[in-house]
């Protein structure tokens, strides 16, 4: 393996440092040279490393919405970190699971972090940027997104608003004749549903492009004549496999949940998380999601914000969905997210770095000493919300790979670690 390059699955990337799009020189310039320039066409935006540009700055790449913030100032996130507290931290060292001794600070260039907040008892002890990111520009949550819109689901089943045991063809009769017909709200909400589709992002023919170009997320080449949008895809899926049985992940299903969700509301997903969240947290930023062709937003990955508002909603689920002395989200919910679901329905999925996990209303449950249950989203995206240490540590990434196995084995020990220093602290 060359200096500055790290090795995932025989192929050399560069590493967190040479990557750095700074270094690099992307999109610098008036105009920028021709091969400094990262677009959307050919799907170059979504190449190593030019990702390491892009997913922070998605909104020059594809059309979006926002979500508002709201009226009033931030809500307060403390003072900053402390110097010495951060000097710690990046000297703290712990064992990766292949038993290497690694030091925090180089870990994150391991991880490819883009940026870091950590949260000790509500108070940040740790933030640094890296790359183009900064503390006001929203990066890309991808498959974090969906735990924000189960979240909202969930709010909606507790206040009788939806029922988790209806069938999906009782609120959208178009998905009759489709793999969710026969599937209840709940199956939808827990990733248990047999539906033929694949979401391996290392076969270049897995159904997750065909989801993406349909929603305008992928480039579509000369001649595409596939679906148009997120609902006409959809439409198209068909079922393998019984509902109930096992964990199955697959993004489709946070579709069909927020389109549930928009039909029986009126609200659509944007507007749904100004009001549910970014106002009434006091977000610094605005967010926004990408849409696709008619406007619909991309409920499985296509949310974006910035670091400190990732973590206000992080440490909101860590008190019980208590945020600044008001109850956001009933302490149900969130009581119901970390108990969990079935771990034996989990293991069927074959996950061998995630052992006793399960997955509740599109949240990754650990069942570990921290009582840890964690957002997380391809090419390192994390939002890790550890009670038993009153730890929350919000993440943004632009990994190389795109599944959480690739950085895995530093990020789940680093965590753990660093839950446990902070527990004793």
């Amino acid at each position: 393996m060359a200096a500055g390059t790290l090795n995932f699955d025989g192929v050399d990337y560069p590493d967190g440092k040479a990557s750095d799009p700074r270094t690099l020189g992307w999109m610098h310039g008036a105009p920028p040279p021709t091969d400094k320039r990262i677009g959307f066409r050919g799907d170059q935006f979504a190449n190593f490393p030019e990702q390491r540009w892009s997913l922070s700055h998605a909104r020059e790449l594809m059309p979006t919405v926002n979500v508002w913030r709201g009226p009033l100032g931030p809500s307060s996130l403390g003072e900053p970190p402390h110097a010495h507290d951060e000097a710690a931290i990046d000297e703290f060292a712990f064992a990766d699971l292949q038993g290497r001794e690694r030091r925090w600070l180089e870990s994150l260039f391991d991880t490819y972090t883009d940026g870091i907040v950590v949260l000790h008892r509500g108070r940040r002890v740790y933030e640094r940027y890296l790359g183009v990111l900064r503390p006001e520009r929203p990066h890309c949550c991808f498959s974090m997104t969906k735990s924000y819109a189960a979240t909202l689901a969930a709010m909606l089943v507790h206040d009788g608003t939806l029922d988790e045991r209806q069938r999906v063809a009782h609120y959208l009769p178009e998905m009759r004749g489709t793999a969710y017909e026969d599937a209840t709200l709940r199956e939808v909400m827990d990733m248990q549903i047999g539906v033929a589709y694949s979401e391996l992002y290392s076969d270049a023919k897995a159904d997750v492009w065909n989801y993406s170009r349909a929603g305008g997320f992928r480039h579509r080449p000369p001649g595409y004549d596939g679906p148009d949008n997120f609902y006409e895809y959809l439409r198209t899926l068909r079922k393998d496999g019984e509902h109930g049985q096992a964990f199955a992940y697959k993004t489709p299903n946070t579709e069909v949940l927020c389109w549930v969700m928009k039909r029986v509301t009126g609200v659509g997903l944007a507007e749904m998380l100004s009001q549910r969240f970014w106002s009434p947290l006091g977000c610094e930023q605005d967010g926004y999601l990408g849409v696709d062709p008619i406007g619909v937003p991309m409920g499985g990955g296509g949310l974006n914000a910035c670091l400190r508002d990732l973590a206000r909603f992080g440490e909101m689920m860590r008190c019980d969905g208590a945020w600044h002395g008001h109850q956001r989200v009933p302490a149900a919910v969130v009581s119901d997210i970390r108990g969990g679901s079935d771990p034996a329905k989990f293991a069927t999925a074959g996950y061998k770095l995630l052992p006793g996990y399960s997955y509740r209303s599109m949240w990754w449950v650990s069942h570990n000493e921290l009582g840890a249950f964690e957002a997380r989203g391809i090419h390192g995206q994390r939002l890790y919300i550890a009670p038993q240490a009153e730890m929350v540590v919000a993440r943004f990434a632009s990994h190389p790979i795109a599944g959480s196995a690739a950085n895995d084995p530093i990020t789940l020990p680093a965590f753990l670690a660093l839950g446990r220093m902070l527990q004793g602290a």
